[in-house]
């Protein structure tokens, strides 16, 4: 089964949905980890789970990444919250980081190549913010970006972006995702 990329009508009520191509709808004629080396992107080391769960779960060409915090390396990094400690800006790199984690895992399921994603379907990001702090989808869209810089259209995604009251080790984001992998 083909991905599916789409809008909504002009009425903006009935969803159009068409194939979504390998790489997109633009020129990507390098692979991924290409790219990512194009880019200059390293990815930090893929990190144990710290509770009762795995980093991934793979089902049906599906990969299901658990929720990954913006540490580098084993090291937390953005640790407070949005609002107080951190700004729009801080927040976005935050949740880049949790992104890049997030690749880490999934070159791991991929059998080592992000060659064989075929799209990033979904993102859950979770930001840890005071309670008056509403700007959480232009955090997310730290992480949002980096798929999209990354996979071209297969990076773009469904998306969630919801204000927490904590986080695991009081970092300020957490990104969960799934993919579709080739098999």
């Amino acid at each position: 089964m083909r991905p599916f990329r789409g809008g909504l009508d002009s009425a903006g009520a009935t969803p159009i949905l068409r194939p979504a191509s390998r790489r997109g709808g633009e020129d990507m004629s390098e692979g991924h980890e290409a790219r990512l080396k194009s880019l200059g992107i390293e990815l930090p080391r893929a990190s144990a789970p710290v509770a009762n769960y795995v980093p991934y779960a793979e089902s049906a060409g599906l990969v299901v990444v658990s929720g990954q915090i913006s540490v580098w390396n084993g090291e937390p990094r953005f640790v407070g919250k949005l609002g107080r400690e951190f700004g729009v800006a801080e927040g976005r790199e935050a949740a880049r980081l949790c992104a890049l984690n997030i690749l880490a895992h999934v070159r791991v399921a991929a059998g080592g190549n992000l060659d064989r994603v075929r799209r990033c379907i979904r993102l859950g990001g979770y930001v840890n913010c005071m309670p008056d702090f509403t700007e959480m989808p232009q955090v997310v869209n730290g992480a949002s970006d980096l798929m999209v810089e990354v996979f071209g259209d297969a990076g773009k995604h469904a998306r969630a972006a919801v204000g927490v009251a904590s986080l695991p080790l009081g970092v300020a984001v957490e990104v969960e995702a799934i993919f579709a992998l080739e098999r």
